[in-house]
């Protein structure tokens, strides 16, 4: 049985991306009431209408998102958990590549994590049972050509993710990370024509184990970073 989330609130960063909208749209399904937060301007199709959907935010700049945080506290009433999916992606060889990509890596996989728990934890503290779930990568634990810069970044989620966790033992907050393989969305498709997506994780069913992450039924598990990699 699907963990319920009834009269729990979620915030999902990167929030209008492929993933971001299967979390909401997930959490939802469960019961929860959920803010979207993302750099873009415009939700888009797809976000899901049962959501408090809030663009332009920088997450890698502190009063931004606590900004954007006190305003889902004030709108929504709590904050129970954050689910830190906002990031990017570039391929580069180090020979070809340019130093500034290591420095944007960091920025948007690394920073925006840091930034929005940061700026979540005094809200989490008001509530039993806090969660926060990070977005790192399979990559993270082997890291091919090209892979470098992004790599290092969800490598950094994977230590912020066990390091947070020690930190918060004791007060009930839980904090895991997620390490996904290749996500099936429409850009990864495109990228790889000739690739087999049905060896790929949808974004749906790595939505679900988040889901499973924010529930009550996951207490006992903190500073895991459980790969997800389907069948890649």
């Amino acid at each position: 049985m699907a963990a319920n989330l009834s009269g729990k609130v979620f915030i999902v960063t990167g929030g209008f991306g492929a993933l971001g909208r299967a979390v909401g749209e997930e959490l939802v399904k469960r019961g929860a009431r959920v803010a979207l937060l993302d750099r873009s301007d415009s939700a888009g199709a797809g976000v899901p209408s049962a959501t408090l959907a809030i663009g332009g935010v920088d997450l890698g700049d502190e009063a931004a998102a606590g900004a954007a945080l006190a305003r889902v506290r004030e709108q929504l009433g709590a904050i129970d958990g954050l689910v830190n999916v906002a990031g990017g992606f570039a391929w580069e060889t180090l020979q070809s590549g340019a130093v500034s990509t290591w420095d944007r890596m960091y920025e948007i996989n690394l920073r925006t994590a840091v930034v929005a728990s940061q700026a979540a934890l005094p809200h989490l503290l008001e509530r039993t049972g806090g969660r926060i779930v990070n977005v790192g990568a399979l990559a993270s634990v082997k890291a091919g050509t090209g892979m470098g810069a992004y790599a290092a970044s969800k490598a950094g989620v994977a230590r912020f993710t066990e390091a947070l966790a020690e930190e918060l033992k004791d007060t009930g907050i839980t904090v895991n990370a997620v390490l996904p393989s290749i996500i099936d969305t429409p850009a990864n498709r495109k990228d790889m024509p000739d690739a087999d997506p049905t060896r790929w994780v949808t974004p749906q069913a790595l939505a679900a184990v988040i889901a499973f992450l924010l529930s009550d039924e996951s207490a006992p598990i903190t500073g895991a970073c459980l790969p997800v990699a389907g069948r890649v």
